[in-house]
């Protein structure tokens, strides 16, 4: 609102000091130059920054290393992320924010982006009292030591994935599937892998309550869904990661008229991020049927500010977005997953290529390949439209990440069949793909 006089406080107030926010406010602010951050919390992006910057997948550091050199190395590193946002001289407060208040600040537009937070199970007894989730993960004093991780999504499998890595006895408790929403024969291969180098699986549970005992163990006391059994084990920690919730409950937003799903507490909004009030938008995780990823809430950050400042009309384009598991054998893809692509085109008329390869790096030191898989998913029809494109092996979001401005092109299967690969590298085992599900024939590389 603006006040009695007409004018504003700022042309754009951004309330979240998350990747997305502060994007948009460092875009456009060099423009309007009255650009203000307000956040309720100093942002703990330490999982994220782990994610982007930290691979432990061949990491054999001893507990002492995960207590002192590794954790203080991470946290150094987001504190130096934060203090690079000072140079763009952007005001930056930290208060408790709401868009209803009788402590005001005026501004022209609003962005509302102020992200997700790991949700506990509150209908669990003892999960919120002693259990820890990703956002805690790099904060601990001591080794987590003797780990279950609740959950089965791309968090979960990444969090128990670095914590085998680093020695640590590590099970993830998951109630149905695997990465739900990711194509299944990959999430397969994912945990398949993890299991033959350590990490435990308990399939098809789901915890009950934990206890903490006089030891200082926890118990954990879960229910096999099968046989409708009960059993107990007791761990050092307890990492929930059953999804995240958004922060817009203290927001006041119904005060406002801002409309959210009153299921999963997102806003709702429309192409160009706009809510249902006037100069209200929402970008990032909190926006209904957005994807929950960094680089997406940077981009629409970005062109929203440029939008609002009148610089371009472009919209973020939300399909075909790609991203990496960075389980120990990394995951990448973009576009549908074969169950999705047969559900929109129908089975008969998508085409899969696909391979299981050996990387060169894996060849010396013997390493296990079995779970190194690509598959490319077509259109049967004209030059095979690709739909989607997975990869699991070394480095698959650098593999992934070159593929995906193909999407953005109209990636045909023609065009990986006239590409000249780079030998040796994983990479061109996408563009030498001949061999297709439908024919029953043996997929392994054996060659050139």
């Amino acid at each position: 609102a603006e006040d009695k006089t007409g004018k504003f406080d700022y042309d754009l107030v951004v309330i979240g000091g998350g990747s997305g926010g502060l994007a948009c406010s460092k875009e456009g602010r060099p423009v309007t130059g009255q650009v203000a951050v307000i956040t309720q919390t100093i942002e703990r992006l330490f999982y994220w920054i782990y994610k982007n910057h930290f691979n432990f997948k061949h990491c054999f550091l001893c507990e002492i290393c995960f207590r002192s050199t590794m954790a203080e190395a991470v946290q150094n590193h987001v504190k130096s992320l934060n203090w690079g946002h000072r140079p763009s001289d952007v005001p930056y407060s930290c208060l408790p924010t709401s868009l209803y208040s009788q402590m005001t600040v005026t501004a022209k537009n609003i962005v509302l982006a102020t992200g997700g937070r790991p949700k506990y199970p509150t209908h669990v007894p003892g999960a919120m009292e002693f259990g820890i989730t990703s956002d805690d993960v790099f904060w601990l004093k001591e080794s987590p030591k003797k780990t279950l991780v609740v959950g089965a999504s791309y968090v979960a499998l990444e969090c128990a994935g670095f914590l085998t890595g680093i020695g640590l006895d590590t099970t993830v408790m998951v109630r149905s599937i695997a990465l739900r929403g990711f194509d299944q024969q990959m999430s397969g291969l994912v945990t398949d892998y993890m299991e033959a180098h350590g990490t435990k699986f308990s399939w098809k549970c789901t915890p009950k309550r934990v206890q903490k005992l006089p030891s200082g163990l926890l118990q954990v006391t879960w229910m096999d869904l099968n046989t409708k059994e009960e059993h107990q084990d007791t761990f050092n920690s307890v990492l929930w990661a059953v999804g995240r919730a958004s922060e817009t409950k203290t927001l006041n937003l119904e005060k406002v008229g801002v409309e959210i799903n009153k299921e999963t507490g997102k806003i709702i909004v429309a192409t160009d991020e706009a809510t249902s009030v006037p100069n209200i938008f929402a970008i990032g995780d909190i926006a209904e049927g957005r994807p929950e990823l960094t680089p997406t809430a940077i981009k629409a950050g970005k062109l929203l500010a440029r939008r609002l400042v009148g610089h371009s009309t472009e919209l973020m384009n939300y399909d075909n977005v790609a991203t990496t598991v960075f389980t120990p054998l990394e995951y990448g893809c973009v576009g549908l997953s074969e169950e999705e692509a047969e559900r929109r085109h129908g089975k008969d008329q998508i085409e899969v290529y696909h391979a299981f390869y050996k990387p060169l790096e894996f060849t010396v030191a013997e390493r296990d390949a079995t779970q190194c898989y690509i598959k490319v998913v077509c259109l049967q029809e004209g030059d095979q439209r690709v739909l989607g494109m997975h990869f699991t092996g070394p480095n698959a979001g650098e593999v992934t990440q070159g593929f995906s401005l193909g999407f953005q092109c109209g990636l045909t299967y023609e065009h990986l069949r006239n590409t000249v690969g780079i030998h040796p590298t994983c990479a061109e085992e996408l563009i030498k793909l001949n061999i297709t599900k439908r024919s029953g024939l043996d997929a392994t590389v054996t060659g050139c």
